[in-house]
């Protein structure tokens, strides 16, 4: 297994959920979808094949803390009120709360050392484009059991992608039908350091 690490001084996760995040609080890991859309950043020939998760075999995440920000929305319809001229058409404001996770770090692991290579060469973005990891240009080679279990070195949140009994809904996926997304979440370590 060979893994790059990815920093950066902030970064943004929006979750599928991110109108409830607030209740569901899912900043601190990443569903599959996002991962699918990193993993199509890294290696755009994948974006001709089925929707799935191809060549990154595990992740990674973690931060120092994450501070909560206020961001203003509108919906895309219209409300209409009244009739004939006094007819009105108004689209309400509201406020999200979403949190930006400060100093993320984020391993990516894959297979082939080729794959590794190809990732540590570029930046990736964790949701919208102003919010840019790094990679580390160390590629780490170590094996799987090591980066499940290795508290020192890979230490964060990763969303398990499986189904099973401790698995819960982290949202759905409108690239492949809206289906429902599951997941367990593996805890390695300390995942949040407060001086990282």
């Amino acid at each position: 297994m060979f893994i790059v690490k990815y920093t950066g001084p902030f970064g943004f996760i929006k979750p599928w959920t991110a109108v409830r995040d607030e209740e569901v609080y899912s900043q601190q890991f990443l569903t599959p979808s996002l991962v699918a859309g990193i993993e199509r950043k890294l290696f755009p020939e994948l974006l001709k094949e089925p929707w799935g998760i191809y060549k990154i075999k595990g992740h990674r995440i973690t931060y120092s803390q994450v501070s909560q920000q206020q961001e203003q929305t509108q919906p895309r319809g219209w409300n209409e009120k009244g009739r004939g001229a006094k007819k009105e058409y108004s689209r309400p404001y509201a406020i999200l709360k979403r949190g930006i996770l400060v100093n993320p770090i984020l391993f990516l692991a894959f297979d082939t050392r080729e794959d590794a290579e190809k990732a540590s060469q570029q930046h990736i973005c964790l949701a919208r484009n102003e919010d840019i990891l790094y990679p580390e240009e160390e590629i780490i080679e170590t094996t799987h059991a090591d980066f499940n279990e290795n508290e020192e070195l890979f230490y964060g949140f990763e969303l398990v992608f499986e189904k099973n009994d401790n698995a819960f809904l982290v949202g759905y996926n409108r690239l492949n039908e809206n289906q429902p997304m599951h997941g367990w979440l593996r805890v390695v370590g300390n995942p949040v350091k407060s001086a990282i």
